[in-house]
């Protein structure tokens, strides 16, 4: 089941799962705190359905540009569809070859893109840090303990919750624990002004609301589904596991977060 280039989360109705999980408010938020401003070019490396991309271009008007990247051509036409404007360009490249032709940017973003990466993280970011002008910013979010941090999970849930994790980073690629990693990318490649922000991603408890039920569930079936784990932990395997998944997140007791971290820093 190894296989490095295909996608964990791939789905018919992956862009839509991102462009409802993805926050605008939250998007600028932190590409304000990381340095974008008025007139700046900016790059979405990995823009998914597009909602990032139409953000962080709001923030660079007037007179700026966003460029929005990504690897699948079904999602580059999702953002072409949804969250097309004059000043932004997709683009349906990879971001772990060189990107030449895209040109110089003064701010590149990349956010949820590098935990699909545990072999190649780091060359990725040096690679598209070619693309990032002398003083250009560089903003890099992902998360750590990704889908470990739950309270009152029965124990079964919680031994395949684990060993789900625990598969994916040893046959697909993946790196629950990226974001621990962002400033030690930034600090070997000799950026300035690097800086860190920690906070909580999908803080959920108490009666979920819809459309956090419907992240949730998205990520534990397509995640699981996709990832060719066995699902020994119950009788009845994938659709067993998929049940309890259910009933937990229809349990008014439930906690869990995800630690996010955010890393910017300015290239020399």
């Amino acid at each position: 089941m190894k296989n490095h280039r295909k996608y964990l989360m791939e789905d018919h109705q992956e862009a839509a799962r991102l462009d409802r999980k993805t926050d605008g408010a939250t998007v600028e938020k932190q590409a304000l705190w990381a340095g974008i401003k008025p007139g700046m070019r900016v790059a979405d490396f990995g823009c998914g359905a597009g909602k990032t991309t139409f953000h962080l271009n709001r923030l660079v008007q007037p007179e700026g540009q966003a460029v929005g990247l990504d690897i699948a051509e079904q999602r580059v036409e999702y953002a072409k569809t949804h969250y097309s404007d004059e000043s932004i360009e997709y683009v349906v490249a990879d971001i772990r070859k060189p990107l030449e032709d895209l040109g110089q940017f003064d701010f590149i973003w990349v956010r949820f893109v590098l935990e699909y990466y545990l072999n190649g993280s780091f060359e990725i970011v040096k690679n598209i840090t070619k693309n990032l002008k002398p003083g250009g910013i560089i903003c890099l979010i992902d998360l750590d303990c990704n889908c470990l941090r739950h309270f009152g999970l029965p124990d079964r849930l919680s031994r395949a919750t684990v060993g789900i994790m625990d598969w994916l980073e040893k046959k697909c690629n993946f790196d629950p624990y990226v974001g621990l990693k962002l400033y030690s990318f930034l600090y070997d490649l000799g950026f300035d002004e690097i800086d860190v922000d920690l906070s909580a991603h999908n803080m959920f408890f108490g009666a979920l609301k819809e459309n956090e039920k419907f992240i949730s569930m998205q990520k534990a079936e397509i995640g699981g589904r996709n990832s060719g784990y066995p699902f020994e932990e119950y009788d009845g395997n994938f659709d067993e596991f998929l049940e309890e998944v259910k009933i937990f997140f229809n349990d008014s007791r439930v906690f869990y977060y995800t630690p996010l971290i955010a890393c910017r820093g300015r290239k020399p």
